[in-house]
Protein backbone atom coordinates (compact mmCIF):
# COMPACT_ATOMS: atom_id res chain seq x y z
CA UNK A 1 0.00 0.00 0.00
CA UNK A 2 1.46 3.75 -0.99
CA UNK A 3 0.94 6.52 1.68
CA UNK A 4 1.42 10.25 1.25
CA UNK A 5 1.60 13.02 3.43
CA UNK A 6 3.02 16.50 3.16
CA UNK A 7 3.49 18.28 6.59
CA UNK A 8 5.35 21.42 7.15
CA UNK A 9 7.21 23.48 9.84
CA UNK A 10 6.70 26.94 9.88
CA UNK A 11 9.95 27.47 12.12
CA UNK A 12 11.93 25.80 9.90
CA UNK A 13 10.80 26.16 6.36
CA UNK A 14 11.30 22.26 5.65
CA UNK A 15 8.32 20.27 4.08
CA UNK A 16 7.96 16.60 3.78
CA UNK A 17 6.79 14.38 0.81
CA UNK A 18 6.52 10.97 1.34
CA UNK A 19 5.69 7.82 -0.84
CA UNK A 20 5.23 4.40 -0.44
CA UNK A 21 5.65 3.51 3.37
CA UNK A 22 2.40 2.37 4.52
CA UNK A 23 3.20 2.71 7.81
CA UNK A 24 1.49 5.61 10.54
CA UNK A 25 4.65 5.24 12.88
CA UNK A 26 7.42 5.82 10.33
CA UNK A 27 5.50 9.24 9.77
CA UNK A 28 7.14 9.88 13.49
CA UNK A 29 10.97 8.50 12.20
CA UNK A 30 10.40 11.37 9.31
CA UNK A 31 9.81 13.86 11.96
CA UNK A 32 13.03 13.00 13.79
CA UNK A 33 14.94 13.30 10.56
CA UNK A 34 13.15 16.31 9.95
CA UNK A 35 14.57 18.11 13.41
CA UNK A 36 17.82 16.36 12.95
CA UNK A 37 17.86 17.76 9.20
CA UNK A 38 17.39 21.17 11.02
CA UNK A 39 20.24 20.90 13.02
CA UNK A 40 22.05 20.31 10.18
CA UNK A 41 20.95 23.37 8.38
CA UNK A 42 21.71 25.56 11.19
CA UNK A 43 25.64 24.22 11.47
CA UNK A 44 27.11 26.05 8.50
CA UNK A 45 23.66 27.56 6.71
CA UNK A 46 24.58 25.53 3.71
CA UNK A 47 20.90 23.44 3.06
CA UNK A 48 18.06 25.83 2.07
CA UNK A 49 15.78 26.73 4.68
CA UNK A 50 12.69 26.35 3.27
CA UNK A 51 13.45 22.72 1.57
CA UNK A 52 11.51 19.51 0.39
CA UNK A 53 12.82 15.95 1.41
CA UNK A 54 11.16 12.69 -0.23
CA UNK A 55 11.07 9.31 2.04
CA UNK A 56 10.95 6.10 -0.15
CA UNK A 57 9.95 2.69 1.33
CA UNK A 58 13.12 0.90 0.80
CA UNK A 59 16.25 1.14 1.09
CA UNK A 60 18.91 1.72 -1.96
CA UNK A 61 19.84 -1.87 -2.07
CA UNK A 62 15.98 -2.07 -3.42
CA UNK A 63 16.61 -0.64 -6.33
CA UNK A 64 14.23 2.50 -5.17
CA UNK A 65 16.59 5.24 -6.71
CA UNK A 66 19.30 4.40 -9.59
CA UNK A 67 22.85 4.65 -7.47
CA UNK A 68 25.75 2.16 -7.73
CA UNK A 69 25.47 -0.76 -5.10
CA UNK A 70 29.16 -2.16 -5.47
CA UNK A 71 29.98 0.80 -2.98
CA UNK A 72 27.57 -0.38 -0.02
CA UNK A 73 28.27 -2.71 2.83
CA UNK A 74 26.05 -5.41 3.20
CA UNK A 75 23.35 -5.46 5.17
CA UNK A 76 21.24 -8.29 5.83
CA UNK A 77 16.74 -7.80 6.80
CA UNK A 78 16.44 -9.79 10.39
CA UNK A 79 19.96 -9.55 10.86
CA UNK A 80 20.88 -5.91 10.86
CA UNK A 81 17.73 -4.11 10.57
CA UNK A 82 13.57 -4.81 10.38
CA UNK A 83 12.72 -2.14 7.65
CA UNK A 84 14.39 0.25 5.60
CA UNK A 85 13.68 3.80 4.01
CA UNK A 86 15.87 6.11 1.53
CA UNK A 87 15.64 9.64 1.88
CA UNK A 88 16.84 12.25 -0.73
CA UNK A 89 17.79 15.40 0.71
CA UNK A 90 18.35 18.41 -1.51
CA UNK A 91 21.65 19.99 -0.90
CA UNK A 92 20.22 22.58 -3.84
CA UNK A 93 17.31 23.18 -5.77
CA UNK A 94 16.41 24.86 -8.26
CA UNK A 95 13.06 26.16 -10.15
CA UNK A 96 12.09 25.90 -13.46
CA UNK A 97 11.69 28.88 -15.88
CA UNK A 98 8.40 27.44 -17.52
CA UNK A 99 10.20 25.55 -20.31
CA UNK A 100 12.31 22.20 -20.19
CA UNK A 101 15.69 22.40 -17.70
CA UNK A 102 18.81 22.19 -19.68
CA UNK A 103 22.01 20.46 -18.07
CA UNK A 104 25.50 20.57 -19.28
CA UNK A 105 25.71 16.91 -20.70
CA UNK A 106 29.32 17.85 -22.71
CA UNK A 107 31.12 16.00 -20.20
CA UNK A 108 29.15 12.89 -19.21
CA UNK A 109 27.91 9.73 -20.83
CA UNK A 110 23.77 9.90 -21.23
CA UNK A 111 21.68 10.26 -18.02
CA UNK A 112 24.53 12.40 -16.53
CA UNK A 113 25.55 16.05 -15.84
CA UNK A 114 28.02 17.88 -14.35
CA UNK A 115 26.52 21.13 -12.21
CA UNK A 116 28.39 23.96 -12.74
CA UNK A 117 27.52 26.86 -10.10
CA UNK A 118 27.02 29.41 -12.42
CA UNK A 119 23.13 28.76 -12.42
CA UNK A 120 23.04 29.92 -8.69
CA UNK A 121 23.84 33.55 -7.05
CA UNK A 122 26.87 34.38 -5.68
CA UNK A 123 25.18 33.62 -1.72
CA UNK A 124 24.78 30.37 -2.86
CA UNK A 125 28.48 29.72 -4.51
CA UNK A 126 29.82 30.97 -1.59
CA UNK A 127 28.45 28.51 0.93
CA UNK A 128 29.38 25.62 -1.57
CA UNK A 129 33.00 26.35 -2.85
CA UNK A 130 34.62 23.84 -0.47
CA UNK A 131 32.05 21.13 -1.72
CA UNK A 132 33.22 22.37 -5.38
CA UNK A 133 35.66 21.36 -8.38
CA UNK A 134 37.77 23.95 -9.51
CA UNK A 135 37.95 25.00 -13.52
CA UNK A 136 39.75 27.77 -14.45
CA UNK A 137 39.29 29.01 -18.13
CA UNK A 138 41.86 30.27 -20.34
CA UNK A 139 39.84 34.36 -20.32
CA UNK A 140 40.27 34.10 -16.39
CA UNK A 141 36.95 32.85 -15.31
CA UNK A 142 36.72 30.73 -12.70
CA UNK A 143 34.12 27.85 -12.72
CA UNK A 144 32.80 25.84 -9.80
CA UNK A 145 31.56 22.44 -10.16
CA UNK A 146 29.61 20.90 -7.76
CA UNK A 147 30.88 17.97 -6.53
CA UNK A 148 28.94 14.62 -5.33
CA UNK A 149 31.43 13.52 -3.54
CA UNK A 150 32.97 16.11 -1.40
CA UNK A 151 29.06 17.28 -0.72
CA UNK A 152 28.76 13.49 0.89
CA UNK A 153 31.74 14.27 2.77
CA UNK A 154 30.30 17.41 4.15
CA UNK A 155 27.02 15.99 4.82
CA UNK A 156 27.98 12.89 6.79
CA UNK A 157 30.90 14.67 8.85
CA UNK A 158 27.44 17.39 9.68
CA UNK A 159 24.99 14.16 10.49
CA UNK A 160 27.70 12.63 12.63
CA UNK A 161 27.92 16.29 14.71
CA UNK A 162 24.55 16.54 14.82
CA UNK A 163 23.89 12.96 16.35
CA UNK A 164 27.28 12.91 18.03
CA UNK A 165 25.11 15.90 20.04
CA UNK A 166 21.79 14.19 20.18
CA UNK A 167 23.10 11.30 22.07
CA UNK A 168 25.17 13.58 24.97
CA UNK A 169 21.75 14.52 25.48
CA UNK A 170 18.98 11.63 25.05
CA UNK A 171 15.43 12.72 25.18
CA UNK A 172 12.52 10.08 26.37
CA UNK A 173 10.72 8.82 23.09
CA UNK A 174 13.81 9.62 20.54
CA UNK A 175 15.15 6.87 18.73
CA UNK A 176 18.59 5.14 20.18
CA UNK A 177 21.16 5.27 16.63
CA UNK A 178 22.88 1.56 16.87
CA UNK A 179 24.87 2.37 13.52
CA UNK A 180 25.94 5.55 11.14
CA UNK A 181 28.11 4.81 7.86
CA UNK A 182 29.43 5.98 4.64
CA UNK A 183 28.46 4.03 2.09
CA UNK A 184 30.18 5.83 -1.14
CA UNK A 185 28.32 8.86 -1.58
CA UNK A 186 25.14 7.75 0.53
CA UNK A 187 24.81 7.82 4.54
CA UNK A 188 23.15 4.83 6.37
CA UNK A 189 21.86 5.31 9.73
CA UNK A 190 20.57 2.32 11.43
CA UNK A 191 17.77 3.37 14.42
CA UNK A 192 16.52 1.53 17.52
CA UNK A 193 13.10 2.34 17.71
CA UNK A 194 11.38 0.59 20.42
CA UNK A 195 12.28 -3.27 19.76
CA UNK A 196 13.00 -2.45 15.85
CA UNK A 197 15.66 -1.31 14.07
CA UNK A 198 15.23 1.17 11.34
CA UNK A 199 17.53 1.56 8.45
CA UNK A 200 17.80 4.86 6.50
CA UNK A 201 20.13 5.57 3.33
CA UNK A 202 20.24 8.96 3.33
CA UNK A 203 20.76 10.55 0.10
CA UNK A 204 22.13 14.24 -1.01
CA UNK A 205 20.70 15.46 -4.01
CA UNK A 206 20.51 18.43 -6.20
CA UNK A 207 16.51 18.81 -7.27
CA UNK A 208 14.74 20.35 -9.72
CA UNK A 209 11.33 21.70 -10.45
CA UNK A 210 10.23 20.46 -14.17
CA UNK A 211 11.59 18.32 -16.28
CA UNK A 212 14.80 17.76 -18.03
CA UNK A 213 15.54 18.95 -21.83
CA UNK A 214 17.05 15.42 -22.64
CA UNK A 215 13.98 13.64 -21.48
CA UNK A 216 11.57 15.69 -23.36
CA UNK A 217 11.01 13.75 -25.93
CA UNK A 218 9.95 10.72 -23.74
CA UNK A 219 6.68 12.80 -23.25
CA UNK A 220 5.54 12.98 -26.73
CA UNK A 221 5.38 8.80 -26.64
CA UNK A 222 1.91 7.19 -25.48
CA UNK A 223 2.76 5.28 -21.75
CA UNK A 224 0.55 2.96 -19.85
CA UNK A 225 -0.31 5.56 -17.08
CA UNK A 226 -1.91 7.87 -20.17
CA UNK A 227 -5.74 9.05 -18.53
CA UNK A 228 -4.70 7.59 -15.09
CA UNK A 229 -2.84 10.23 -13.45
CA UNK A 230 -1.98 13.64 -15.29
CA UNK A 231 1.70 14.89 -17.05
CA UNK A 232 1.66 17.44 -13.95
CA UNK A 233 1.60 14.54 -11.91
CA UNK A 234 4.64 13.31 -13.43
CA UNK A 235 6.78 15.25 -14.99
CA UNK A 236 6.68 17.45 -11.49
CA UNK A 237 10.66 17.52 -10.63
CA UNK A 238 13.41 15.65 -10.84
CA UNK A 239 17.08 15.01 -9.13
CA UNK A 240 20.80 14.70 -9.65
CA UNK A 241 21.74 11.77 -7.38
CA UNK A 242 25.92 11.34 -6.73
CA UNK A 243 26.75 8.38 -8.80
CA UNK A 244 28.49 8.62 -12.21
CA UNK A 245 28.52 6.68 -15.41
CA UNK A 246 30.91 3.78 -16.13
CA UNK A 247 33.79 5.92 -17.20
CA UNK A 248 32.38 9.09 -15.77
CA UNK A 249 34.61 11.84 -12.93
CA UNK A 250 32.93 10.67 -9.49
CA UNK A 251 34.07 14.12 -8.22
CA UNK A 252 31.74 15.37 -11.09
CA UNK A 253 29.46 13.83 -12.62
CA UNK A 254 25.76 12.97 -10.86
CA UNK A 255 23.49 11.22 -12.26
CA UNK A 256 19.56 11.60 -13.42
CA UNK A 257 17.26 10.69 -10.69
CA UNK A 258 13.41 10.62 -11.72
CA UNK A 259 12.48 8.92 -8.40
CA UNK A 260 9.19 11.31 -7.94
CA UNK A 261 7.90 10.27 -10.92
CA UNK A 262 8.36 7.00 -10.54
CA UNK A 263 6.56 7.05 -7.34
CA UNK A 264 3.44 8.16 -9.09
CA UNK A 265 3.58 5.66 -11.96
CA UNK A 266 4.09 2.66 -9.83
CA UNK A 267 0.33 3.68 -8.79
CA UNK A 268 -0.83 2.36 -12.22
CA UNK A 269 1.11 -1.00 -12.00
CA UNK A 270 -1.23 -3.68 -11.10
CA UNK A 271 -1.06 -5.69 -7.90
CA UNK A 272 -0.13 -9.35 -9.85
CA UNK A 273 3.08 -7.77 -11.30
CA UNK A 274 4.11 -5.90 -8.64
CA UNK A 275 4.15 -9.30 -6.95
CA UNK A 276 5.82 -10.90 -9.88
CA UNK A 277 8.29 -7.98 -9.44
CA UNK A 278 8.78 -8.47 -6.11
CA UNK A 279 9.52 -12.21 -6.57
CA UNK A 280 11.99 -11.88 -9.33
CA UNK A 281 13.82 -9.23 -7.60
CA UNK A 282 13.85 -11.77 -4.48
CA UNK A 283 15.28 -14.35 -6.66
CA UNK A 284 18.06 -13.17 -8.82
CA UNK A 285 19.09 -9.88 -7.26
CA UNK A 286 21.63 -11.60 -5.12
CA UNK A 287 22.50 -14.42 -7.57
CA UNK A 288 23.71 -11.76 -10.53
CA UNK A 289 24.92 -8.87 -7.60
CA UNK A 290 29.04 -10.14 -8.01
CA UNK A 291 29.98 -9.21 -10.48
CA UNK A 292 28.48 -6.02 -11.27
CA UNK A 293 25.77 -6.95 -13.58
CA UNK A 294 22.35 -6.33 -12.66
CA UNK A 295 20.39 -4.11 -9.99
CA UNK A 296 16.95 -4.55 -8.57
CA UNK A 297 16.81 -0.70 -10.37
CA UNK A 298 17.15 -2.72 -14.06
CA UNK A 299 14.65 -4.49 -13.32
CA UNK A 300 12.51 -2.17 -12.08
CA UNK A 301 12.94 -0.46 -15.49
CA UNK A 302 11.79 -3.69 -17.34
CA UNK A 303 8.77 -4.06 -15.66
CA UNK A 304 8.14 -0.19 -16.56
CA UNK A 305 8.77 -0.78 -20.04
CA UNK A 306 6.43 -4.07 -19.89
CA UNK A 307 3.65 -1.92 -18.81
CA UNK A 308 4.29 -0.04 -21.98
CA UNK A 309 4.30 -2.95 -24.07
CA UNK A 310 1.52 -5.13 -22.53
CA UNK A 311 -2.56 -4.19 -23.14
CA UNK A 312 -3.75 -3.11 -20.00
CA UNK A 313 -6.12 -5.35 -19.64
CA UNK A 314 -3.48 -8.24 -19.85
CA UNK A 315 -2.05 -6.30 -17.00
CA UNK A 316 -5.27 -6.45 -15.29
CA UNK A 317 -5.45 -9.78 -14.73
CA UNK A 318 -5.24 -10.19 -10.84
CA UNK A 319 -4.36 -14.44 -11.08
CA UNK A 320 -1.45 -13.66 -14.22
CA UNK A 321 1.19 -13.25 -11.36
CA UNK A 322 3.05 -16.37 -12.27
CA UNK A 323 3.09 -15.50 -15.89
CA UNK A 324 4.45 -12.00 -15.09
CA UNK A 325 6.81 -13.61 -12.68
CA UNK A 326 8.34 -15.88 -16.13
CA UNK A 327 7.65 -12.63 -18.56
CA UNK A 328 10.53 -10.63 -16.32
CA UNK A 329 13.03 -13.81 -16.27
CA UNK A 330 12.70 -14.01 -20.13
CA UNK A 331 12.84 -9.98 -20.83
CA UNK A 332 16.10 -9.95 -18.47
CA UNK A 333 17.88 -13.10 -20.49
CA UNK A 334 16.89 -10.91 -23.19
CA UNK A 335 18.29 -7.51 -21.78
CA UNK A 336 21.40 -9.82 -20.58
CA UNK A 337 22.20 -11.28 -24.13
CA UNK A 338 21.82 -8.15 -26.15
CA UNK A 339 23.56 -5.74 -23.52
CA UNK A 340 20.52 -3.48 -23.67
CA UNK A 341 18.39 -2.18 -21.00
CA UNK A 342 17.05 1.36 -21.76
CA UNK A 343 16.52 3.92 -19.18
CA UNK A 344 12.40 3.97 -19.29
CA UNK A 345 12.87 8.18 -18.85
CA UNK A 346 15.99 8.54 -21.56
CA UNK A 347 15.99 5.67 -23.86
CA UNK A 348 18.39 6.32 -25.43
CA UNK A 349 20.31 5.91 -22.58
CA UNK A 350 21.58 1.83 -22.18
CA UNK A 351 22.49 1.01 -18.46
CA UNK A 352 23.84 -2.35 -19.61
CA UNK A 353 26.17 -1.20 -22.47
CA UNK A 354 29.33 -1.42 -20.16
CA UNK A 355 28.98 -4.77 -19.41
CA UNK A 356 31.83 -7.50 -20.80
CA UNK A 357 31.12 -10.34 -22.68
CA UNK A 358 32.29 -12.32 -20.18
CA UNK A 359 29.95 -10.84 -17.49
CA UNK A 360 27.10 -11.29 -20.04
CA UNK A 361 27.66 -15.17 -20.20
CA UNK A 362 28.34 -15.74 -16.53
CA UNK A 363 25.20 -14.45 -15.71
CA UNK A 364 23.09 -15.76 -18.70
CA UNK A 365 24.07 -19.31 -17.60
CA UNK A 366 23.15 -18.29 -14.25
CA UNK A 367 19.71 -16.97 -15.70
CA UNK A 368 19.18 -19.89 -17.04
CA UNK A 369 19.54 -21.85 -14.22
CA UNK A 370 16.43 -19.93 -12.84
CA UNK A 371 14.50 -20.32 -15.76
CA UNK A 372 14.67 -23.92 -15.68
CA UNK A 373 13.13 -24.72 -12.44
CA UNK A 374 12.19 -20.75 -11.10
CA UNK A 375 9.64 -22.72 -8.44
CA UNK A 376 12.63 -24.03 -6.49
CA UNK A 377 14.43 -20.74 -6.93
CA UNK A 378 11.59 -19.14 -5.75
CA UNK A 379 10.92 -21.29 -2.79
CA UNK A 380 14.21 -20.80 -1.78
CA UNK A 381 13.83 -16.87 -1.78
CA UNK A 382 10.92 -17.38 0.56
CA UNK A 383 12.55 -19.63 2.99
CA UNK A 384 15.38 -16.61 3.18
CA UNK A 385 12.45 -14.02 3.97
CA UNK A 386 10.75 -16.23 6.63
CA UNK A 387 14.01 -16.90 8.33
CA UNK A 388 14.87 -12.97 8.24
CA UNK A 389 11.22 -12.77 9.70
CA UNK A 390 11.97 -15.46 12.43
CA UNK A 391 15.12 -13.29 13.64
CA UNK A 392 13.35 -10.32 13.61
CA UNK A 393 10.68 -11.67 15.53
CA UNK A 394 12.77 -13.31 18.09
CA UNK A 395 14.92 -10.24 18.60
CA UNK A 396 11.49 -8.16 19.04
CA UNK A 397 10.48 -10.70 21.58
CA UNK A 398 13.56 -10.40 23.55
CA UNK A 399 13.42 -6.52 23.54
CA UNK A 400 10.06 -5.65 24.48
CA UNK A 401 6.77 -7.46 24.94
CA UNK A 402 5.37 -4.90 22.64
CA UNK A 403 6.08 -5.06 19.09
CA UNK A 404 5.90 -3.48 15.39
CA UNK A 405 5.26 -5.53 12.63
CA UNK A 406 7.67 -5.96 10.41
CA UNK A 407 6.41 -5.18 7.05
CA UNK A 408 7.97 -8.49 6.08
CA UNK A 409 6.50 -10.82 7.80
CA UNK A 410 4.62 -13.81 7.07
CA UNK A 411 1.40 -12.44 6.41
CA UNK A 412 1.76 -8.73 6.26
CA UNK A 413 3.35 -7.52 2.92
CA UNK A 414 0.68 -8.74 0.07
CA UNK A 415 4.12 -7.59 -2.36
CA UNK A 416 6.17 -10.53 -0.93
CA UNK A 417 6.18 -13.64 -3.13
CA UNK A 418 4.47 -16.83 -1.54
CA UNK A 419 3.95 -20.68 -2.07
CA UNK A 420 0.99 -20.47 -4.12
CA UNK A 421 2.86 -18.21 -6.66
CA UNK A 422 5.45 -21.04 -6.91
CA UNK A 423 2.90 -23.70 -7.23
CA UNK A 424 1.42 -21.48 -10.16
CA UNK A 425 4.94 -21.14 -11.46
CA UNK A 426 5.91 -24.88 -11.18
CA UNK A 427 2.40 -25.55 -13.13
CA UNK A 428 3.16 -23.01 -16.11
CA UNK A 429 6.99 -24.39 -16.75
CA UNK A 430 5.55 -28.19 -16.47
CA UNK A 431 2.79 -27.37 -19.32
CA UNK A 432 4.68 -25.58 -21.05
CA UNK A 433 8.54 -27.41 -21.22
CA UNK A 434 11.33 -25.47 -23.32
CA UNK A 435 8.95 -22.29 -24.06
CA UNK A 436 9.09 -18.47 -23.44
CA UNK A 437 6.24 -16.81 -21.27
CA UNK A 438 7.28 -13.35 -21.91
CA UNK A 439 5.96 -10.33 -20.54
CA UNK A 440 7.10 -8.40 -24.01
CA UNK A 441 6.58 -10.80 -26.28
CA UNK A 442 2.35 -11.79 -27.21
CA UNK A 443 1.68 -12.80 -23.98
CA UNK A 444 -0.85 -15.40 -25.83
CA UNK A 445 1.77 -16.98 -27.64
CA UNK A 446 4.35 -18.93 -25.76
CA UNK A 447 5.44 -21.24 -28.44
CA UNK A 448 8.54 -18.76 -29.86
CA UNK A 449 12.03 -19.92 -28.58
CA UNK A 450 13.44 -19.14 -25.08
CA UNK A 451 16.14 -16.92 -26.88
CA UNK A 452 14.22 -15.23 -29.55
CA UNK A 453 15.18 -11.42 -30.50
CA UNK A 454 11.90 -9.63 -31.15
CA UNK A 455 12.56 -6.49 -33.15
CA UNK A 456 9.93 -4.66 -31.41
CA UNK A 457 11.59 -5.27 -27.88
CA UNK A 458 12.46 -1.59 -27.16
Amino acid sequence: MAVEWCGGDESSGLKWEKSGCGCDWSKGQAEDFRLHSGMVQKLDQKLPVANEYLLLSGGVREGVVDLDLDELNVYARGTDYDMDFTLLVPALKLHDRNQPVTLDMRHSALCHSWLSLRLFDEGTISKWKDCCTIVDHINGATNYFFSPTKVADWFYDSISIVLSEIQKKPQRGMPKVEKVEKNGTIISIILGVGSSRMLYDIVPVVSFKGWPAVAQSWLMENHFWDGKITEEEVISGFYLVPACSYKGKKDNEWRLSFARSEVQLKKCISSSLMQAYQACKAIIIKLLSRPKAISPYHLRSMMLWACDRLPANYLAQEDYAAHFLLGLIDDLQHCLVNKMCPNYFIPQCNMLEHLSEETVMLHARKLSSVRSDPAEHLRTAIEHVKAANRLTLELQRRGSTTTIPSPQSDGGDPNQPDDRLAKKLQQLVTENPGKSISVFINPDDVTRPHFRIDDKFF
